[in-house]
Order: structure tokens, then sequence, then C-alpha cells
């Protein structure tokens, strides 16, 4: 396979139904062309996918007939994404520099690959490795390098993704993957600090197994998507915002938020979408980028609109609106999931109308209930205040609008439930 760049975000314009922008394989082999000098008569029609041809009948010399053993037909493999994060900020480094990033990986499988997002600017990347990753900035295993259309590296432009040639590496569920890469340029980082014991350090040090040293940076960066190939099933995505991010105070750790949690009890992988943030308008925007380019996707979760309540000149037919847009981008790609929006007991750092948000965040929600296109996750129904729809329980919240970490965890366990009753797992 060969290096795959997907256009710059601003290629998308409108926002219409673009799920043909990802540009990344799937990982199956091209058909075999028919072999020279057959006629049309000699052709016969190809068995149907995933059977086996029956085996012949044989005659021993004694007079019986027994039948060979049938071949064995090979399990299919697909490449599905086992890890994923929105890169909508930007850090540079002028001169090489190695990150190593430690993420988990919600999908076992015998081959990777990684997708790697440009930021504001060109990226060089002359080398990169995986490896399951150790403890402070340790590697298990020996690295093993990423090739680019069978190079060591890439440059590439602003807002890019670019995607590594497959490569051998066997991975169980929930593994700890290391990724090491020497880059020079811009990058794609995540807004919050959720990844930790990830590390940079100025030089070249792909390649290092001891521990990288440098300083903690525990902000996703430059790894926008791994892939893993294994045996095809579920693989869901959720989009949303700081709540599906993971924000939870001062310390933040992916492996808290809500879809990871997810990922551990139904042992499928749920890969975050989420930028804190965010509310339908950059969605919208960032979509064919962020959500529409995965690979193997059969479900989709939206837990989107907090941010846009009481927002200037927003209104509910507006916040319905821009929902809808996002299931049409959406329903071509995967199986859709909404959610309710959980209490807000303030207004965010913007400020804005306190009552009209609460106003606003009732009817949305009412709406959400009423609406059929999606299933429904109820999370507002979990995390509310039996007495007080725009209260959260004590102890499910930081701030007043962020789920503390046993806030993630009632709505992961809500989350679970209703996809175990609805969604057939």
């Amino acid at each position: 396979m060969g290096l795959r760049k997907a256009l710059r975000w601003g290629c998308f314009g409108a926002l219409g139904v673009l799920v043909g922008c990802g540009g990344m394989d799937d990982g199956r082999s091209p058909e075999e062309p028919s072999g020279q000098g057959r006629t049309d008569a000699e052709v016969t029609a190809p068995a149907a996918e995933g059977s086996v041809e029956a085996a012949p009948t044989l005659t021993l010399h004694d007079g019986h007939q027994v039948q060979a053993t049938p071949p064995v037909a090979p399990l299919p493999t697909k490449f599905q994404p086992a890890f994923h994060q929105s890169l909508r900020e930007s850090v540079s480094v002028g001169t090489f520099t190695t990150y190593r990033l430690k993420v988990p990986l919600g999908r076992a499988g015998s081959r990777v690959r990684v997708t790697f997002r440009s930021g504001d600017g060109s990226l060089t990347l002359q080398r990169a490795t995986v490896a399951k990753a150790g403890n402070n900035g340790a590697l298990d295993s020996a690295p093993v390098a990423l090739t680019f259309g069978g190079q060591p590296g890439f440059t590439t432009g602003t807002r890019t993704l670019v995607t590594s040639d497959p490569v051998s590496f066997p991975v169980g569920f929930r593994d700890e993957l290391a990724i090491s890469f020497e880059v020079k340029g811009a990058l794609g980082k995540s807004r919050i600090q959720a990844f930790p014991d990830s590390w940079m350090k100025a030089g070249a040090y792909a390649t290092t197994q001891g521990a990288l040293g440098g300083q903690a940076w525990e902000y996703a960066t430059g790894v926008a998507t791994v892939d893993v190939e294994g045996a095809p099933g579920r693989a869901f995505v959720a989009i949303g915002d700081s709540i599906t991010e993971g924000y939870t105070g001062t310390f933040n750790d992916t492996r808290n938020a809500w879809p990871s949690r997810v990922e551990k009890q139904l042992g499928v992988p749920v890969v975050n979408s989420g930028a804190s943030g965010q509310g339908f308008w950059d969605a919208n925007l960032q979509l064919p980028q962020e959500v529409l380019s995965l690979q193997g996707v059969t479900d989709c979760i939206v837990l989107l609109g907090v941010n846009d309540l009481a927002a200037e000149g927003m209104t509910v037919p507006k916040l319905q609106q821009r929902m809808t847009q996002l299931l049409d981008q959406l329903q071509p790609l995967c199986r859709l999931w909404v959610s309710t929006l959980l209490p807000k007991e303030k207004m965010g750092a913007d400020g804005g109308d306190f009552e009209l948000m609460k106003a606003q965040r009732h009817e949305f929600n009412a709406w959400l209930r009423s609406q059929t296109r999606a299933q429904l996750i109820d999370l507002e129904a979990v995390t509310r205040q039996p007495g007080n729809v725009d209260l959260f329980i004590d102890g499910l919240e930081v701030d007043g609008i962020h789920p503390s970490v046993e806030g993630h965890r009632v709505m992961a366990d809500e989350v679970a439930r209703t996809l175990k009753a609805k969604g057939g797992l």
C-alpha cells in the first residue's frame, strides 16, 4: 500500500455527505486476473465469498470410496480502528524531536498501521516505530519500524493525514502501544492532556528501547489513528466535546473517559473523537477528516450540544438542524446513536443567559427523545438528581459542567447497558 494523504480539511467545502474523503484502503488484496489462453466457455462463475469448494470423491484400489478433507477457508480479516484522537490544536518544533505516545488499543490483531496528522504548517517525519509500551517511557518489546510507501518517512503539507504501510505486529485487546516518531514542523495536537506516561525529547530516539527521558508530554500529538487488522466486528466512534474527550479536572486520562470504559466493558473498540470546546458547527466542519476518514466503523455515538446552548443567535430549531446535518453525514458510514445532554449547573467561561440555557437544554433533550432516526442513550437520566433535572447527582461532576471520574463510570455503565439492550452486543 503506498503513501496516502487525505486532502486538507478546507477542501471539503459545504457540509454534504463526504464519505469518500478518507482515502485509506481496507487491507484487502485485489482480485487476481484470469490466466491467459482461457476461452469464455472455460470460465465458470466464482464461488460465493466465504464458501469452500467441495472435495472430490476418491476411489481406492480396494473399491471403497472416501472423500478427501476439504480445504480450510482462511478466516477473513479487516483493518478497523483501535485508537483515535481528534487533533484540533497545533504544535511546532524547529529541529527534529522525538515524541513517544502511549495509547491503549481497543482491538486485537496481527498487523497495525498508524495515521499521522500534521498541524498548521508542513511536517517532516524522518522515522517512526511501534512497540509494546512499558513504564516511564520505556519499551516492553523491540521497536518495529514503520514505512510510508516503502520509505522510512515523509514530508506533507498543512492539515493532512498520512497513513503508514501495514506492519506485522501482533497486539491484544487493551494492549498499550508505544508510538515513537522523529519529526520537525507542525503536528496536530489534542486540546487536553490525557495521555500520561507520554514523552518528548529533542533529537532522534525513535529506536531507543529504554526510557526516552526528556520531558513529560501528555497531549495526543501527531498520531490521529491506529488501525489493527483482525477478525471483523463492531467498531464504535464517539463524537463529542470535552465530556467525551475526557476532561475531569486537574488530572485527565483517556482511559477514564466514558468511551474507553465502554470499550473495556463490551470488548469492542470505542474510539474517541471528542474535542474540548466543540459544538455542532465545528463538528460538522471537521467530520470528513476526523470521522469519515476512519475505515471499518460500524456505529457512531453522538453526545453534542452543551457548548451551543444559549450561544449568540442560537435557537433549538438551529440545534436540531445542525444535529440533522451531522446525522446526514454519518448515516452512510454507521449505525446512529445519540445521547441526551447532561445537566449543566452554570454557564461556561463565555457566559450567557443561564435561564435560556436551561430552557434550551430541556427542549433539545425532549426533541432527542422523540426523534426516531437514531437510537437514544439517555445519559441525563442517570446523571441528574431525581428531584432536579438541572443538577448532577452528588459526586458525579467536578465543576458543574464536566463529569467526574465517577460520573464517567456511571455514563459508561448506561451506554454499555443500552448498547447491549438495543445494539445486539
